[in-house]
This record gives structure tokens, sequence and C-alpha cells, in this order.
């Protein structure tokens, strides 16, 4: 069962095609006959976030029968069922689809393997549904971004995927920082600690955001429209959202950033006192922390340039916007 009667079933990943494939954008769900009206829930609930999603029915030789079609399965069932009909089949993380699977109840999404190419993206969209993502690589278990999260936020892909176990390892110590922008033409030598990322689209501005707890989806939405209107830009201008990692599970934001179909970044502590912006914050004073709308912005930049300093919206959201 297809969600999408023109994907092509033949092809194995929906990336660009030097991507060591990061994200999951044509998934199947795999359950057992008993099981169907959750999957169609699922295809309810986060079809629409994904290039295709198929509901497959469960048999015996379901995953080697489909295997390198998806970029990722959702398995409706027992972890160990999934383990055990796809262990024999993996190969290599960067080439093997990622698994997901979540119980009936919709109670725990699980990525088993390819977490950060697939399985902790879906599990994050189950979470959507009621399901707690219970993701074990070790940048999300710490509450940080791995390499490959901020290459999704940022709308870019990682061309040498093996270099992310050492940045990954830097994300976990608070050493790696924002990452750095080169506009070619330019040749560039890397070592291989280095992880380089290849836009999928054009540049845009990014909205550096601190907010007051709790500030509601409707109020994100205002603050950014009149940030943008003030620069005399719009909503396709803007590349990403920028944040600090106190305010990174605002849930506000996240889902205003959703309905913009942008990421969020969210930059340490450390990195948004390299980067403070100009105008004074009370915030430093109270918490210790820079001003994160200012700062966030500057450290997402461009050549990390302030296009507009920070203003505060409705009392409750506060924007600046990097070049």
């Amino acid at each position: 069962m297809s969600t999408d009667s023109d994907s092509d079933s033949g092809s194995n990943s929906c990336k660009a095609p030097d991507s060591d494939g990061e994200v999951a954008e044509e998934i199947a769900i795999v359950a057992f006959e008993r099981k169907m009206d959750t999957a169609e829930d699922i295809v309810d609930g986060i079809g629409d976030r994904y290039e295709s999603i198929d509901i497959v029915e469960y048999h015996g030789d379901v995953f080697e029968e489909h295997w390198g079609e998806y970029d990722c399965f959702v398995g409706l069932m027992a972890s160990g069922i999934a383990m055990r009909k796809t262990a024999h089949l993996l190969d290599d993380k960067w080439d093997d689809p990622a698994i997901c699977v979540v119980d009936e109840e919709l109670t725990w999404a699980i990525p088993i393997t390819g977490g950060h190419h697939g399985a902790n993206q879906v599990a994050d969209d189950l979470a959507s549904m009621g399901a707690v993502p219970a993701m074990t690589t070790a940048s999300e278990a710490a509450g940080k971004q791995g390499v490959e999260k901020q290459a999704k936020a940022l709308d870019a892909h990682v061309v040498n995927g093996d270099s992310t176990v050492a940045t990954n390892l830097a994300v976990l110590d608070d050493e790696l920082g924002p990452v750095e922008r080169l506009d070619g033409p330019k040749a560039v030598l890397v070592d291989d600690d280095v992880s380089v990322l290849k836009r999928n689209g054009d540049d845009g501005v990014v909205l550096g955001c601190g907010s007051v707890a709790g500030a509601d989806v409707e109020q994100f939405h205002a603050a950014w429209d009149a940030a943008l209107d003030e620069a005399d830009l719009d909503r396709s201008d803007v590349e990403f959202v920028a944040t600090g990692t106190r305010k990174a599970d605002e849930d506000g934001m996240l889902a205003a950033a959703e309905a913009w179909d942008l990421g969020v970044v969210a930059f340490e502590k450390g990195t948004l006192e390299e980067f403070e912006g100009p105008t004074p914050s009370r915030s430093k004073e109270l918490i210790g922390w820079p001003g994160i709308a200012e700062a966030s912005a500057i450290a997402g930049g461009r050549e990390h340039d302030l296009l507009a300093e920070k203003t505060r919206y409705d009392e409750a959201v506060t924007v600046a916007i990097g070049r």
C-alpha cells in the first residue's frame, strides 16, 4: 500500500548523489495485518513529512525483499523481531536503511539502526503522535545536536560520512562550535576529522531567537513575520532558526519552525559567548548567558554578520537576523 502513486520503489535514496544519507524521505511501515489501523494512523499523522510513505504487510522475508528500496523501515512490532529479521542484512551504516520500531499503542519509538541516518528523525516525528523517542545515539542522549542533525537543520548533507565519528565526539565535548562557511569557487583540503556539509539550496538569512518559557506558536509566528517585515524580507528568505541549547526544547518555537519548514540549530553557551551581540542583555547578569537572539544569529550567519539587532515582540519572543 503506497501513499504516493508516483514514487519509484526501485530507488534506494532520495538524497543528493554525494550524500551519505543522513535523512529519511522514503519510508515503509512494516506491520502485521492486525496492526494495519495503527499503520494507517501513522500515515495520517506524519505522512506529509516525507516524499513517500508505504505500508507493507509483514511476512518472514519482508525486510530482505524490500532492503534497499527505502531510507527507513518503521517496524510496527517488537524490537526483537526487527533485530532478528534484519541482522544478517546489515553491511555498512552509511548504506543500510535505518530501522525504527514502534509499539501498537504508539508509546515508544525506538531507533535500532541508523539513528543519525533517519531513525532518530522518524522517532522525533512519531513523538508528535505521543510516542516517546528512545534515542541512544550519544549526542541525542546527551541532549545535543549531532553533525547529521545540524546538517538537516541547515538544509545540507554530509559529504564525507566517516568524519562524523570525530566531529560528533567534539559535539559531546562542546568543542565543535558553529559550522564554518566557505563561498566558492574554492578548493578545500580537510583531514578525516572534518565533516564537509554541502548545501542543498541557496543561502538565506538566519532567525536568531530567544523567548520566555512557554511562548506559544502564534507568538513566534507573529514575531518572526514582524522582524522579517521590518528588514524588508519574507519567509522565503529564511534559511533556518538559531537559538541556544537552553531554549532548544521550546514547544512553541519548534512548532513554528516546523510550520515554516525550517530547521532549528541550537548553539552551546560557550559558542554564544564567543559571538555575543552588541545589545546588552539582562540574561547575562541574571543567569550567565549572553543574549540568545543576537548571539545565535551571529554564530549561524555567513561570516557571522548581524543584519538586524534584536527586537522583542509581545513581551515574549526576541528576534535578531543574521546575514
